[in-house]
């Protein structure tokens, strides 16, 4: 063989061999994360079951100040959390000091603060389970059991981004009305033999009352986030505009997304992929009224966008976590997840079979778009470690 000719050959050897490596290593690569979307997938089905109980053996601290030092840039709470139980026992027991109405909002609401200094937000009460609300998907109340469907669903995606949340009873008579701000106290009424209560907010009506059975109100009580981590809030790029007959720029602007895409805090970090997290939340909770959203403030678009009022391109490890949890398997972990809570059932089975649907037409999607577009442009690997903040 002439010289010329093995030179050729050796240069074809080594791009074959070249491209083969890379390949290799890309795969493993992938196979590598994708084994450990199993792993952390498993981890979480083992520690779903969250047994409410007061015992902090381990620790002088309150639960309290444990929640508090959870908070970091990108998660709520951690994925290993022995505590959960103790904190979310002391959101359903701890003794009621001050009650007073809710922070801004549309939505009824109480802010109560707990023994220890702890603030939580009280949604009443304003729907049977098995209620179905008639109209557009944002009509209607508040339903205070999403509430800790939601928080339990973060848990399941992975997200970790969501306050904890935590079914209660209180009595009215015994546990507010003593410890109520005037303004709060001036909003309660009787109706028949129920008391009940209006607060005050934008859509805060005395003709609709949350009421009690009786003095007992059932509610859902979320955390209130340490307050150095102050919130700010952010227009939802894909909000609706809330105008008869107007659609939003998104509705009819092709190029609409790219344009988002060109603009910060999309341009860069993680944001627009919290984004499309959170698309697929609210899809699967039915949340279509999420207009705003919050994150931490002065972050630079590097934070979590935060799951509050929780009644495109995808990540690798989004889609892998849906995938794990079809045929079934979502519906069984959200009823596993809640189990324990205080207002158990927190869904009905036909709310159940709903999330379920909806997370096959999430799928669905998904595929539609990777089928026209490729992998490698719809799904996009951001696994951020979280170890350094």
């Amino acid at each position: 063989m002439k010289l010329k000719q093995r030179v050729v050959l050796l240069a074809i050897l080594l791009v074959i061999f070249i491209f083969t490596k890379v390949f290799l290593i890309d795969n493993l690569d992938t196979s590598a994360a994708n084994r450990e979307d199993q792993r952390a997938f498993h981890r979480m089905m083992t520690g779903l079951r969250v047994e409410l109980a007061p015992k902090l053996d381990h620790t002088l601290q309150s639960p309290w100040e444990i929640a508090a030092q959870w908070v970091v840039p990108r998660e709520v709470y951690p994925e290993e959390t022995p505590e959960l139980g103790a904190v979310m026992h002391a959101m359903a027991t701890k003794k009621i000091i001050k009650a007073d109405v809710g922070y801004k909002g549309t939505q009824l609401k109480a802010l109560l603060i707990l023994e220890g200094g702890q603030k939580v937000v009280f949604k009443p009460k304003r729907y049977s389970r098995d209620h179905v609300v008639e109209g557009e998907p944002y009509a209607g109340y508040d339903r205070h059991n999403a509430e800790v469907a939601a928080f339990h669903l973060d848990r399941i995606l992975g997200f970790h981004r969501a306050p904890l949340v935590v079914g209660r009873f209180v009595n009215l008579r015994t546990e507010i009305k003593p410890v109520a701000t005037e303004q709060l106290l001036s909003t309660f009424l009787t109706v028949g033999n129920n008391t009940c209560f209006y607060g005050k907010c934008y859509y805060c009506r005395e003709t609709e009352p949350a009421c009690a059975d009786g003095d007992i109100m059932e509610g859902s009580v979320t955390l209130w986030l340490p307050d150095v981590w102050p919130l700010q809030k952010h227009r939802h790029p894909w909000g609706r505009t809330y105008r008869e007959g107007k659609l939003a720029r998104w509705e009819y602007d092709e190029s609409y997304c790219d344009a988002v895409k060109k603009t910060s805090p999309y341009d860069s970090g993680p944001r627009l992929l919290d984004i499309i997290d959170t698309a697929v939340f609210d899809y699967l909770i039915g949340n279509a009224d999420r207009h705003h959203y919050e994150s931490f403030q002065d972050d630079e678009g590097a934070s979590m966008l935060i799951l509050l009022d929780n009644a495109k391109s995808i990540r690798v490890s989004t889609w892998n976590r849906l995938n794990y949890l079809k045929n079934g398997v979502l519906k069984s972990a959200l009823k596993s997840a809640m189990a324990h809570d205080p207002i158990s059932p927190v869904l009905s089975d036909p709310h159940l079979d709903a999330v379920d649907q909806r997370l096959l037409s999430v799928l669905a999607t998904v595929k539609q778009c990777t089928d026209q577009f490729g992998m490698d442009t719809v799904l996009v690997e951001d696994r951020m470690p979280l170890s350094h903040l």
